[in-house]
């Protein structure tokens, strides 16, 4: 049984030798070279979005008391973007952005964040925009400390 497998490893290491003959270079095919320097600075000339801030805090607010704010970008790649969805983490984050518009290299545009106040202690909430950039995504996120309306009990955190 040791000879069998003694003599498979052996004609394993021996094939593997001989498989490499051929000259790799020999192979390539121009076309296909010539192809994907192309597809390598077509990629060059994506948008890039570029927002003046990231994060945004509303600072304290009450409970139930509606907030929003607005996020600008700037296109500062090579090419027109679109902005193709904005989602946040729940219903109590609201985006509206740009639909269906292409923002020009060079140009500017905002996306309005609304959020309605619910929640209590500290709130963090993410919106993430969808476009037709190298990243393909962008993520935004608004935080607040939310106070309870007047008579209802503040959570009180456990250590």
């Amino acid at each position: 049984m040791k000879k069998i497998i003694l003599l498979f490893g052996a004609a394993v290491f021996a094939m593997s030798f001989t498989a490499c003959k051929d000259n790799a270079s020999n192979k390539i095919i121009m076309a296909n070279v010539d192809s994907a320097a192309e597809r390598d600075n077509n990629a060059k000339d994506l948008p890039v979005m570029t927002f003046d801030r990231t994060e945004f805090d509303f600072g304290t607010i009450e409970q139930g008391t509606p907030q929003q704010t607005v996020f600008t970008f700037t296109n500062t790649g090579k090419a027109p973007l679109i902005i193709t969805d904005a989602k946040s983490t729940c219903g109590c984050t609201i985006p509206e952005y740009p639909k269906n518009k292409a923002i020009a290299p060079g140009e500017s545009g905002e996306l309005l964040v609304k959020f309605n106040g619910s929640g209590q202690n500290q709130v963090t909430k993410a919106v993430t925009v969808t476009a037709n950039t190298a990243k393909g995504r962008e993520t935004l996120r608004i935080k607040a400390f939310v106070n309870p309306k007047n008579g209802a009990a503040a959570s009180v955190p456990l250590k």
